[in-house]
């Protein structure tokens, strides 16, 4: 896959250029929202681990931009900011209370006192003219443009999560652009030879942005591999369902067999059959087996490995592919679970945001690529994301390697 353009790619984004990725953002969420308000009465949701009441997700977009940009002394210095740096007041005297993730636990997100919605709406109105006057005023240097950059970010990542929201909670009517699309017929195998490859990024003046935990490259050794040029279809997953690849426990890893049991699946969620149906948008509708096998957990790409006699590919390798085949290797279907734990890179220095990458070092598994519901700006090579590997409510699937 290619680089995306300076005028789609928001790491690399003019002035211009982000004031409209930043309103088309705010489009994205408000819309959303629209969906969830009517289809859930009061925007009540059930309290979940991988859930947010909506109205606390606004909340904290708006304070997450504040807090970063119109209340941040520092934000001119970009990467370099003092995040303990003293702020400016706050939009209104509770935000920091009611939105800061740092300070608000997640289970006690459904008993403080939320604002309504329409004063929500108006508030993240305000807040973005203020953050497109802030835009208008300063320079195009990457640092004084890193937080805006970051904030833009941000905001793309939530939406992805309120669309996997509303689909664990049925809400119906996705547009056909936060849909799944039919994957090439052919799976084809990519060949390797072992390598030193550097994996990672240098970041720099002129670079753009990136997250903390992308830079300090480095010479990984890759081994010779074989890995699968997109990845697995409804149609390459399916028969080790048939097969009864859910009874067998010879197939799970141990910590995969103890989530099966708790879990008591014996399917991919949204998937029942036979004849196969998937559910979207709470209805059950035909199964298209060219579509990407997606909600899948890091547990069922293992045991789907160990059934076919492959393996998942690490994250550098999958890097390595994705920079060195070109468009034969094709990914942005769905999120891609890796073999790899997300761990930092040699010589890691956290952002000014400490919270996003440092945390969850050792308890998390990579991901790579994007998904059907993820911002095309926010498409890159070397972005990684991460979960738990029990996580089965993302956009997620996998490609596999020859062992």
């Amino acid at each position: 896959m290619e680089q995306a353009p300076a005028d789609t790619d928001f790491r690399l984004a003019s002035p211009p250029a982000l004031a409209a990725a930043l309103r088309a953002s705010r489009q994205d969420t408000l819309a959303t929202l629209d969906r969830l308000e009517a289809a859930l009465p009061d925007l009540l949701v059930p309290r979940d681990d991988t859930l947010n009441p909506p109205q606390w997700e606004l909340g904290h977009i708006g304070w997450f931009a504040q807090h970063w940009l119109a209340r941040n002394p520092q934000r001119h210095r970009g990467c370099r900011a003092d995040p303990l740096a003293q702020r400016l007041p706050a939009q209104a005297p509770d935000d920091d209370a009611l939105f800061d993730s740092t300070r608000v636990a997640h289970a006690s997100r459904w008993q403080i006192p939320l604002p309504g919605v329409q004063a929500l709406r108006e508030s993240l109105e305000e807040g973005l003219q203020h953050t497109l006057r802030l835009l208008h005023e300063g320079s195009n240097s990457d640092e004084t443009l890193y937080f805006f950059r970051l904030v833009l970010a941000h905001e793309d990542m939530h939406h992805e999560a309120a669309l996997y929201m509303a689909q664990a909670l049925g809400v119906p009517g996705a547009p056909a652009r936060w849909q799944p699309r039919p994957l090439p017929s052919r799976r084809a195998q990519l060949s390797f030879d072992a390598s030193a490859f550097e994996q990672g990024g240098q970041g720099g003046q002129g670079a753009g942005f990136a997250f903390d935990n992308e830079l300090g490259a480095f010479t990984a050794q890759l081994p010779a591999s074989q890995i699968d040029s997109r990845v697995l279809s409804w149609g390459d997953y399916l028969p080790f369902v048939q097969a009864g690849g859910y009874e067998q426990p010879r197939w799970w890893c141990p910590a995969g067999r103890a989530w099966l049991q708790a879990s008591g699946l014996r399917a991919p969620r949204y998937l029942r059959g036979a004849p196969w149906q998937v559910q979207s948008g709470g209805r059950w509708q035909a199964l298209d087996p060219a579509l990407p096998a997606c909600h899948l957990s890091a547990f069922e790409a293992e045991a789907w490995c160990a059934w076919a006699g492959r393996r998942l590919p690490s994250e550098g390798e999958w890097e390595r592919a994705a920079l060195q085949a070109g468009l034969a290797f094709a990914w942005g279907a769905v999120w891609e679970w890796t073999a790899s734990t997300f761990a930092p890179y040699p010589g890691f220095a956290a952002h000014p945001y400490q919270d996003y990458s440092a945390p969850w070092f050792g308890s998390r598994r990579v991901l790579r690529g994007a998904s059907f519901a993820t911002q095309a700006r926010l498409h890159h090579p070397r972005y990684r994301n991460f979960f738990t590997p029990d996580r089965n409510d993302i956009f997620a699937g996998f490609r596999s390697c020859a062992l």
